[in-house]
């Protein structure tokens, strides 16, 4: 066994990324880290696996900050030869995919342009007019019944829907493209036929796009005077509908799910709207959809929380572990209000471009507003202990989220 494939020491034994407490408690589990093997933690994926699992907030920002120590660029791996071809976490830690998510330098910077400016001509009022109406959609279909589940029958198919109209798609493609990306993004057994079947989708629309330009996202980009191939548009599109849906359906979830169980956000759900971007920031800081992302490689061996990382190990970005820093939340309160240092959105260059997280900012909050004003009795079916998550180690979501409310009928119809 190289060096670079050696197990730590037996004071460093890693832990499963698999583990089911990091869908149960990773508050917990990200404390019991920190304390025992301080800012930087060994962990194995599937497989056995080694990686390092950044929990500090300050490591962190080192990490993201510095693009050549540690760098995108997966063909740095030392685990590579390891690696078997059927292996379930491929489609998060891709090997020589032509996608922005492994492009460095100037290249990277480049591309993230590209689909900067693809997405910031999205007119921001046909953005919130179609969520809104998409949701109404949604609501619709359940508000005359007085109950429904606001996770799988709701904020885990509005985004996409969005999504999917924005870059070109028809709209009844979108419930197969949310069953395809929720398999890839869980990284299991369906995880490989998941990304066959949305690379296969978002194939055809670029031939369609090609060959018919339309005033979508996806005709912009192959527009775009740098020339990037279709591959290069295929991959790209790829990483952006998977960042864009299940983060902001988990970011619809996980903000409704503290507004129905915290008090403080009680009053929102009797026909207010003043407290659902507190609620939404909130969560970014302690319920935050994206936890855990892979990765960066490092460049060479160097030293990091106190630990020798050796050239090609693989660094996991703890974003809730460093959220949660004591050394940045040193009175362990909530963060509500204006204070947007948190990672949820990354940080570096490599980050969620801006228009992006303005796409799913609008999304999320039109999202959560239709909600409180077609339900405003809304509550909890069960109790909040009850509630599940799902089970993947890099997005924290609800697998169901069930609530009643008064009977009410569906926009210029009457009860079903």
């Amino acid at each position: 066994m190289s060096p670079a494939s050696a197990p730590p020491p037996p004071s460093l034994a890693p832990v499963p990324l698999g583990s089911p407490r990091f869908q149960s408690e990773p508050a917990a589990l990200y404390r019991e880290l920190r304390r025992e093997y301080g800012a930087v933690a060994p962990v194995v994926l599937e497989g056995g696996v080694p990686a390092w699992l950044v929990l500090g907030y300050r490591e962190l920002h080192q990490v993201t900050g510095d693009p050549v120590l540690f760098s995108r660029d997966s063909d740095l791996w030392n685990q590579w030869p390891d690696i078997p071809d059927d292996w379930p976490l491929l489609p998060m830690i891709g090997h020589k995919q032509p996608s922005i998510l492994y492009t460095v330098g100037e290249r990277h910077r480049e591309r993230a342009a590209m689909i900067g400016e693809a997405l910031e001509a999205v007119d921001p009022f046909r953005l919130r007019a179609l969520a809104e109406r998409l949701a109404d959609e949604l609501i619709d279909a359940v508000c005359h019944k007085g109950e429904a589940d606001l996770a799988a029958g709701y904020a885990m198919l509005l985004p996409m829907r969005v999504l999917a109209v924005l870059y070109g798609f028809e709209e009844e493609q979108g419930p197969g493209l949310v069953g395809a990306l929720n398999d890839m993004i869980d990284g299991r057994e369906r995880a490989l036929a998941g990304q066959a079947h949305l690379a296969a989708s978002i194939g055809r629309l670029v031939a369609d796009r090609r060959a018919a330009p339309a005033d979508d996202v996806v005709s912009r980009m192959l527009a775009h005077p740098s020339g990037w191939t279709d591959e290069e548009i295929v991959q790209d599109l790829m990483v952006m509908t998977a960042a864009g849906h299940q983060p902001t359906a988990d970011w619809i979830g996980n903000s409704l799910h503290l507004m129905l169980t915290d008090d403080r956000f009680a009053a929102s759900l009797f026909g207010g709207r003043n407290s659902v971007a507190e609620a939404m920031n909130e969560v970014l800081w302690e319920d935050t959809p994206t936890q855990n992302v892979a990765g960066r490689w490092a460049s060479r061996d160097t030293r990091l929380g106190g630990r020798r990382i050796r050239a090609g190990d693989l660094l996991l970005l703890g974003l809730q572990g460093a959220n949660s820093d004591p050394r940045v939340r040193t009175d362990g309160s909530a963060l509500t209000g204006g204070n947007n240092a948190h990672f949820s959105f990354g940080h570096g260059e490599h980050r969620c471009p801006f228009p992006a997280q303005e796409v799913a900012e609008v999304v999320a909050r039109t999202g959560i507003e239709v909600v409180l004003d077609r339900l405003p009795d809304i509550d909890l079916a069960v109790p909040a202990e009850s509630l599940t998550r799902r089970p993947s180690p890099w997005l924290r979501g609800l697998t169901e989220l069930p609530v009643t409310f008064t009977p009410t009928p569906a926009l210029g119809g009457t009860l079903a």
